[in-house]
Parts: C-alpha cells; sequence; structure tokens
C-alpha cells in the first residue's frame, strides 16, 4: 500500500461534525413497506421511460424503466410484487412538486429474476461493459446522480493521469460512506478495481478524512492483503473537502478552470457508493435497487446507518428508527449544509439518498433574521471556490445576471460555508441559487428564440421553394403551348422531327423540376443535420430523436430524388438523339436569344456605370469599368450581328444591325461629350479657388480639347443620321414636345404662385407685376392643355426657330471660354489685394510687402483682367440669332450667380449672430459691445433676404428662351 501526497484549498470551515450519533449502531436493514415509490428521475438528465404497466408482475432485480436519451438511466424494482399504479407523487426535491412515479405493492417473496454476472468483464471490449453498467442504472451515488456510463465514456476524451475515489465525506451528521467502507471493503477495492480496468489512469487514489480511523484501517488492511498499488490519501477535516474540485486540489494540486469539467484536465472522480454499486453489477449481476443511508437527528431514539430499499417511504425509516414526534420540528434530505427541507415524511429514498435528518428546534433553530451587509469580507475568506460572495449577492439583487455570470457564479458548489460565517445572517446561497435558475431561463429562452427563427426560415425556404416549382411549371406550361403552336404552322414534311422535339420537352420539363426538388431536399438535410448537431452538443435529448427521424427520412428522400434525376436525364437523352434535325436550329435560337440577351445586360452595366461616373467624374475605377463595359457591350453586338446574319432573313432585318450600331455610337458620342463637359465644369471651379494652380489649368486645356473633339465627332454622327424621320414618328416628337411645354408652364404656373405669396407676406411693390405674370402663365398653361387636348391644332410655341437652332457653336463655347478667364482673372486679382491687406495688417512696411511678390502678381493680374475685359468689348462676329440664343442663358446665370452670392451673405450673417450670442453667452462682461456686433449683424442678414427675395421674384417669369432651354 502507498500513501499519496495533500495539498490544501482556500477556505472552508469546521462546523460541529456531529457524526458519532449514527455509529454507535450497527448497519440496520429496515422490513419491507407495504409500498415502494420509484420516482422515473433518480439521476440528473431525462426521466427514465416506464416498460411495465399497472397490474404487471415483477421480480425482484427486474427493469421496469429504460433510459429515454443520452443523459438518463435504467430503472429496475427492488423487490417482487404487483404494479399498483403509475401516477404521480411526492419526491424529495427542494421545490416539493410531485413527479411521475411506479408504485410496487411487495408480495413479500423476494424473488429475484435471473442474475448474469459479467464472468469475462476483463476481456470485453470497454464498450461493452459500460453498455452493461448503463443497463443495471448505476449512477453517482454522492451528489447529483450523474449517470456513471456517461462520466466515464467522457473519461476517454483525454488520458487520465488521477483516479480519485471520494471517501471523504465531510458534511456533518452524514456517516453512510464510512459505514459502507467498514462493511464492504473489500467489495469497494474490486469495485475501484473494475472501474481502473475501464478508465486507465495512471494513479488511483482514495481520498478519506482523518476523522474515520476505523474505515481508514480496513482499507489499508485489504490493500496491503492484495499488493494493491492504489494509494489511500488522509486529509484534514474540513469542511468541504468532500467536493470534487476541493479534493482534486487536495490531492494532486490542480486547480480544474472556471467551466470546464476534471476531465478536461486528466483527472476523474466517484463515489465510494458508485464503486460498490459497480461491484455488485458486473461480479453479482445485481442491478441498483439499494443504498447504505444515515438516520439521524435529536428526534430519533435509535440514530444508524440503514441499508434500504429504492423506493422506500421515509415516514417507514422514522418509524424503524424510533422517531419521537413531538420533538421533531424539522426534516431534512441530506446534511445541515447542503441539505433540503422536506415538507412531508411520505417522500420515498432514491438512488442519491445518503441522510434523513430528523432534527429538533434545538439542534437546527430558525435562522435569524436577515440583515443589512457589514463587508467584513468573512465569506469570501470561507469560500473553498475562491469567488467573491459579497460581489455576487449585489449582482443577485439587482437582478445583473450578466455581471454574476463573469464573476463565475456557477463555480459555485453551493456548499453553505459563505452563509455559515456571515454575521449578517444572509442567505446567500439561496440567492445564488435563484440567479443560477434565471440565467437558465434566459438560455432556455434564447434557445427557443433561436429554434423559433430556425422553424421560420425552414418555412419561408420551403414557401420560396414551392413559388419556385409553381414558377418552373408556369414557364413548362408557357413552353410547351408556344412549341404546340409553332409545330401547327409547320409544313407536313417537318412533323417527324417536331414529333421528336414534342417528346423530348416533357422529359426536359420533369428532368428541371427534379433537380428542383432535389437542391431543395438537401436544403432541407443540411438544416436537419445541422439542428441535430447543436441538439447533440447542447444534449437537449428530447430533440435528439426526433431530429434523428427527420434526418433518416430526408436522406431516403434525397436518395429516391436522385435515383429520379438520373432515369429522367437518361430519358431526356435518348428523346434528344432521336430528333436529330430539330436540335440545330433550337442551338442557333438560343444562341440568338443569349446575344440578345448579353447585348441587353451590357448596355445595362454600361448605363449604370456612366451615371456613376457622371457623378464622380475623377474616379478611375469608374473611368475602368466604363471601358471594360464598352469592350464587353461591342464584343456582345459583334456575336448578335453575326448570329442575326446566320439566322433566316425574315427573323431578323438585315437593315436593323447597322442601324443599331449607328445609334449606338450616336448615344455613345452624347455620353462623352456630356462626361467631358461635367469634367470641365468640375475642374474650372477647382481652378476659380487656386487660379495659380498650373496642374489645374493643363487639366482644363486637356479637358477643353478633348471636349471639342468629342463635340466634333457627334456633330458628324449626326450628320450621318438619318435626315428625314417617318412621319408618325415626327408626329410622336412633336406630341411628346408637347406634353414638355405643357408641365413646363404648369410648373412655372406654381413657382409664380409661390413668390406672389411671398410677395404678399412681404407686402412687396412689386405685386402688381408678379400678378400680371401669373395671368400671363396661366394663359399660357392653359393654351398648351388645349392643344394637347387636340394635338392636330396648332400649338403655342414659344420659340418658333428654337426647335431649328443647331448645336452650339464654336463661337458660343469661345464665348464661353472668356467668361470662365474672365472670372479667374477676377479671382486672381481679388487673391492679391487680399493677401496685400492682410500683410499691411500685420503691421508690414512697403519694402516687405514688395519683397512678398504679391503687389507683382496683382499688377499682372489686372493687366490680365483688362485685357480680357477689353476682348469682350469688341464686337461678335456671329450673327443676331445666335447672340439671341445666347444672351438669355448668360443673362440667366448672372443671375443665378447671384441669387448664390446672396445666399451665401445670407448664411454667414446667421453664422455670424449664432457665433456672436454664443459669446454673449461665455463673456456677459463684454454684452454692450457684443449686442451692437449682433444688431449690425441682424442688419447685414435682413439686407441679404431682402436683396435674395428681390432677385427670386425678378427670376420667376419664365422667358421663352428658358423655355426652350428647359425643353
Amino acid at each position: 500500500m502507498q500513501t499519496a501526497s495533500v495539498f490544501s484549498f482556500h477556505g472552508g470551515i469546521h462546523p460541529p461534525e456531529n457524526k458519532t450519533q449514527s455509529l454507535r449502531l450497527p448497519l440496520g436493514r429496515p422490513s419491507l413497506p407495504t409500498e415502494l415509490v420509484l420516482p422515473l428521475g433518480q439521476h440528473i438528465g431525462q426521466s427514465s421511460r416506464p416498460l411495465v404497466n399497472i397490474g404487471d408482475k415483477v421480480l425482484k432485480g427486474q427493469t421496469i424503466a429504460i433510459n429515454n436519451g443520452f443523459l438518463s438511466s435504467f430503472l429496475h424494482a427492488p423487490t417482487s410484487g404487483t404494479i399498483k399504479a403509475i401516477e404521480e407523487r411526492p419526491i424529495a426535491h427542494p421545490s416539493g412538486l410531485s413527479d411521475v412515479c411506479i408504485v410496487i405493492a411487495p408480495d413479500g417473496e423476494e424473488k429475484w429474476r435471473t442474475l448474469t454476472p459479467l464472468q469475462d468483464w476483463n476481456t470485453l471490449s470497454k464498450t461493452d461493459v459500460l453498455a452493461y453498467l448503463a443497463e443495471m442504472g448505476i449512477v453517482g451515488m454522492g451528489g447529483a446522480g450523474f449517470p456513471t456510463q456517461v462520466k466515464l465514456q467522457g473519461a476517454h476524451k483525454h488520458p487520465l493521469t488521477h483516479f480519485i475515489i471520494n471517501a471523504a465525506e465531510c458534511e456533518p451528521y452524514i456517516t453512510a460512506d464510512d459505514m459502507l467502507i467498514r462493511e464492504r471493503t473489500i467489495e469497494l477495492v474490486l469495485g475501484i478495481e473494475a472501474l481502473q480496468h475501464l478508465v486507465e489512469a495512471e494513479q488511483v487514489i482514495i481520498g478519506i478524512e482523518d476523522n474515520k480511523p476505523t474505515a481508514i484501517a480496513a482499507l489499508n488492511k485489504v490493500l496491503s492483503d492484495r499488493l494493491s498499488n492504489i494509494k489511500v490519501a488522509v486529509v484534514p477535516t474540513k469542511y468541504p473537502s468532500g467536493g470534487e474540485k476541493q479534493l482534486i486540489q487536495l490531492l494532486t494540486g490542480k486547480e480544474v478552470p472556471s467551466g470546464q469539467y476534471p476531465a478536461d484536465i486528466g483527472i476523474l472522480c466517484q463515489n465510494v457508493g458508485t464503486c460498490v454499486a459497480v461491484h455488485d453489477a458486473i461480479h453479482l449481476g445485481q442491478p441498483l435497487i439499494s443504498r447504505f443511508t444515515t438516520l439521524t437527528g435529536d428526534a430519533l431514539k435509535a440514530p444508524q446507518n440503514v441499508e434500504v430499499l429504492l423506493g422506500t417511504p421515509i415516514q417507514h425509516l422514522l418509524d424503524y428508527a424510533e422517531n419521537d414526534s413531538k420533538k421533531l420540528k424539522r426534516l431534512v434530505m441530506g446534511g445541515p449544509m447542503m441539505g433540503f427541507t422536506l415538507d412531508s415524511a411520505n417522500v420515498p429514498i432514491v438512488k442519491t439518498s445518503n441522510c434523513v435528518l430528523a432534527a429538533s428546534k434545538k439542534e437546527l433553530p430558525q435562522p435569524a433574521p436577515e440583515q443589512a451587509c457589514i463587508r467584513c469580507g468573512m465569506c469570501e475568506q470561507a469560500c473553498p471556490a475562491s469567488l467573491l460572495p459579497q460581489q455576487l449577492l449585489w449582482f443577485s439583487k439587482s437582478q445583473e445576471l450578466e455581471k454574476a455570470e463573469h464573476y463565475n457564479l456557477f463555480d459555485c458548489i453551493e456548499c453553505g460555508a459563505c452563509s455559515y460565517v456571515c454575521p449578517s445572517s444572509i442567505p446567500l446561497v439561496q440567492y445564488y441559487r435563484h440567479t443560477k435558475s434565471s440565467i437558465r431561463e434566459a438560455r432556455e429562452a434564447a434557445v427557443k428564440s433561436d429554434l423559433a427563427k430556425q422553424r421560420f426560415e425552414a418555412r419561408k425556404a420551403r414557401q420560396d421553394a414551392e413559388a419556385a416549382e409553381k414558377e418552373a411549371k408556369r414557364l413548362a406550361r408557357q413552353k410547351a403551348s408556344a412549341s404546340k403552336s409553332s409545330e401547327t404552322k409547320k409544313a407536313a414534311p417537318k412533323a417527324a422531327p417536331a414529333a421528336a422535339a414534342t417528346t423530348a420537352t416533357p422529359a426536359g420539363d420533369e428532368s428541371k423540376k427534379l433537380k428542383i426538388d432535389l437542391a431543395i431536399a438537401k436544403t432541407k438535410l443540411k438544416k436537419l443535420q445541422k439542428q441535430l448537431l447543436e441538439a447533440q452538443e447542447n444534449e437537449h435529448t428530447e430533440e435528439i430523436n426526433t431530429l434523428q427521424l427527420q434526418t433518416s427520412a430526408q436522406e431516403k428522400a434525397v436518395a429516391l430524388l436522385e435515383e429520379q434525376l438520373a432515369k429522367a436525364e437518361e430519358q431526356l437523352a435518348k428523346a434528344t438523339a432521336s430528333a436529330p434535325a430539330a436540335a440545330p436550329k433550337a442551338a442557333v435560337s438560343d444562341e440568338l436569344k443569349k446575344a440578345k440577351v448579353d447585348v441587353a445586360l451590357s448596355g445595362t452595366k454600361l448605363k449604370k456605370a456612366q451615371k456613376q461616373l457622371a457623378e464622380s467624374p475623377d474616379n478611375a475605377e469608374l473611368q475602368a469599368k466604363v471601358a471594360g463595359f464598352e469592350k464587353d457591350l461591342a464584343a456582345a453586338q459583334a456575336q448578335l450581328s453575326k448570329l442575326s446574319a446566320d439566322a433566316p432573313a425574315s427573323a431578323t432585318p438585315k437593315a436593323a444591325a447597322p442601324k443599331t450600331a449607328v445609334s449606338d455610337e450616336l448615344k455613345k458620342a452624347k455620353v462623352d461629350v456630356a462626361l467631358l463637359g461635367v469634367k470641365l465644369k468640375k475642374t474650372q471651379k477647382q481652378l476659380a479657388e487656386s487660379p495659380d494652380d498650373a496642374e489645374l489649368q493643363a487639366k482644363v486645356a486637356g479637358f477643353e480639347k478633348e471636349l471639342n473633339d468629342a463635340q466634333a465627332r457627334l456633330a458628324t454622327l449626326t450628320d450621318q443620321a438619318p435626315a428625314a424621320q417617318p412621319a408618325a414618328a415626327n408626329a410622336g416628337d412633336e406630341l411628346k414636345k408637347l406634353k414638355i411645354d405643357t408641365a413646363i408652364a404648369k410648373a412655372a404656373v406654381k413657382k409664380v404662385e409661390k413668390a406672389l405669396k411671398k410677395a404678399e407676406d412681404l407686402n412687396s411693390p412689386e405685386l402688381d407685376t408678379i400678378r400680371q405674370q401669373l395671368r400671363d402663365a396661366q394663359q399660357r398653361a392653359d393654351d398648351l392643355e388645349k392643344a394637347l387636348a387636340n394635338p392636330n391644332t396648332t400649338a403655342p410655341s414659344a420659340t418658333p426657330t428654337a426647335s431649328s437652332a443647331p448645336a452650339p457653336s464654336q463661337q458660343a463655347n469661345a464665348d464661353k471660354q472668356r467668361k470662365i478667364d474672365l472670372a479667374i482673372a477676377k479671382a486672381a486679382v481679388k487673391k492679391a489685394e487680399k493677401g496685400i491687406l492682410v500683410l499691411q495688417e500685420q503691421g508690414q512696411d512697403q519694402a516687405q510687402i514688395e519683397a512678398s511678390g504679391l503687389p507683382d502678381k496683382l499688377s499682372a493680374a489686372r493687366a490680365k483682367l483688362a485685357d480680357l475685359e477689353a476682348k469682350g468689348e469688341s464686337p461678335a462676329a456671329a450673327p443676331n440669332n445666335a447672340e439671341s440664343t445666347t444672351a438669355a442663358p448668360d443673362e440667366a446665370a448672372l443671375k443665378a450667380e447671384q441669387i448664390k452670392k446672396q445666399k451665401i451673405a445670407a448664411a454667414l450673417a446667421k453664422a455670424q449672430i449664432n457665433k456672436l450670442t454664443k459669446r454673449l453667452a461665455n463673456s456677459p462682461q463684454d454684452a454692450d459691445s457684443i449686442q451692437l456686433e449682433i444688431t449690425a449683424a441682424k442688419q447685414k442678414q435682413q439686407d441679404a433676404e431682402a436683396q435674395l427675395t428681390k432677385l427670386q421674384l425678378a427670376q420667376v417669369t419664365p422667358s421663352q428662351d428658358n423655355t426652350q432651354e428647359n425643353r
């Protein structure tokens, strides 16, 4: 026999042990009760599923319920008898709720079923041995009742370094494990050896507290006789050294990380009761039908340990231990630290019932009233999990669930050490339990929400698939009807190939439908497989079985559809092979359709890219896209022209392709002119802000040259276009122009009405003029509406000669360029004057100002300005009609520029007022001077707004030239 090293853990307490009371008498064996009540949920996880019915005869050890999922267990009859009922009965649970139970009426014969020990357990595979233990109903008997086979399976994920047997039994009053070790030492050791064969750990250690000398001596004797390599580690008596993580830290010095299991660090723990149950199952063939339980407390005259059948009512055990009902004030299942109070003594013993404490009022008095936390820190010192109980209490009271979880609330083992030492009598453990349940409820709600979302998405996918299927059927019917109508027009000699093609069409439609159905089925299968995987990871056992069935059914459906699709494609291939004459023609027709589609798509992409490029002319990426789309469009048009030429003459007229090409070239030339115009305007605007920028000047010159070239190309293509259009087209154009004129006239009426309302509000002296303008505009709109109602009559024309006016001439472009140069020169003069003024304000003398070079720049700018103004005064060489054509736009542009300046002035005045108002609030000592500045700024704003209104009123009358320009 070997000894093991012992370490320590944080915290812990030393409550009164009170263990000697139940060790004075030998192990007791109560008589059979009148009925045995066996709950189906005696373990953690899913409740077992009954195999028997009311009235059935059962033998001792017979299976009466099987596992109901991965995390579940079997249940066996503790004695022979009759199934009396399967109903809800009160059970031993903190909630006090009922659960479904199988009730057996014993017959007193104690007749066993045929027992089949696992004789060759050491030669069988581990999987077979684990399955046998599951059928024997073995669960953890020292804690929550975790199914043993599940725990052993998890141990194989990582190599085990330590296999620890928990014999500490640190809870006060409880001595069931102590008595078990004394009475069944050899069975315990044999059970440990069987489990060691399954887990193959490097070391096996039995951890036991030093307050069990008799049990320690019995263990040492058996291990020495068997020359076993199992170590016995005697640990100091301290509560809760029997906790799984605390015992691991005591025996190995390792700490289980938060959120992980002992198996993750290569350690496995089992209770001594579980080891004895494993021995009985393997060597004797007996399932788990009884356990050792401590009966203790001042209300019992004969406290002792008993070997009791599962399902025995607690009242029967109290009578056996000579209960004094007058002294009994509180009945507890478990110990005083981690146990819970029972509302009734009619609840049964289950696989995890290690103690029944019948306490008197003096023994377990009512807790003192809860008081405010005094922040003494004793709870933190006592916590064996190294948590911060005080922080967790605040988070629990304020329902800050995320913070409580962040502070590792789920690492709390609910040992009660913090509540035991709290001087304010705060029931800390109860707060923690409530918060844990709230967090679990929130998680379950989130899971349900995710499942609902998945169901919604699956429903939407199903609806989309059904809609796609309907659309496919509609297209198939449409195609079939079209082919039928074309067949009726064909001559009789072509009947045979057409019949072959018609034969192939249904096969093709069926193949398409099968492909759609197969894609839908595969999508459903993937979703089911994903849901099944998530359910297995989250151990939602009630969903796993349903999802497995659904997945299997869907896999069969997918296989069936694949088989049907293969057959349909084979039939389609045969039908296609039997129609040699129809195939080439159909191929040509399909290629022609595809070419038309490519041309349309390329044109759409090109228009979209050109629109984006018009908004951002300097974007190199967009320019590259436009160039690429133009190449694609040209290639698609070439392919279309080629296929159109190969097609029959009746299908596509020969004159259509050249006309389309000319039209496309003309459109492209117009787009180029528009893009270059936008670029030129943008660059000219930048140059007006920075007149001395040589790079911008070069850009402007380049854009002007490109624009002239593009305009020349546009004029050439316009001349190449057909000179005369059909009469119907001319009539349509005239009607379109008439509609545009009517819309413009109506807009002018609305604009004048708005201006009139504003003038009336301001009581402007120009009211009469505006009213006359409104009457004129209304008259014109009425005339145009009448003309639109009767297109045969001659519509009133705004500009008789404007519709036939040529494109802007070179003289107009020159005038426009001169104005731009003039604006640039004026900006340069202003910039130089402003720079000189700034230098003067800074106190620099004339020599320093001359040295800056600004006077020279000012002189050069003024000279250039004078030269440009002199050129502008020279008589124009263009004809009178050109002058009249350009005069109105120049005047409109000038007015627009003046309106823009007044808007800017008004906005600047408003901003100045806001700035002064803030300054007044921050500097009340300068209120007088600031108030004067505010008054001046307000006056400036009013002047600017009055001037703006006047300019807008002057602009509201739509001239004939403006009408034509808008057109």
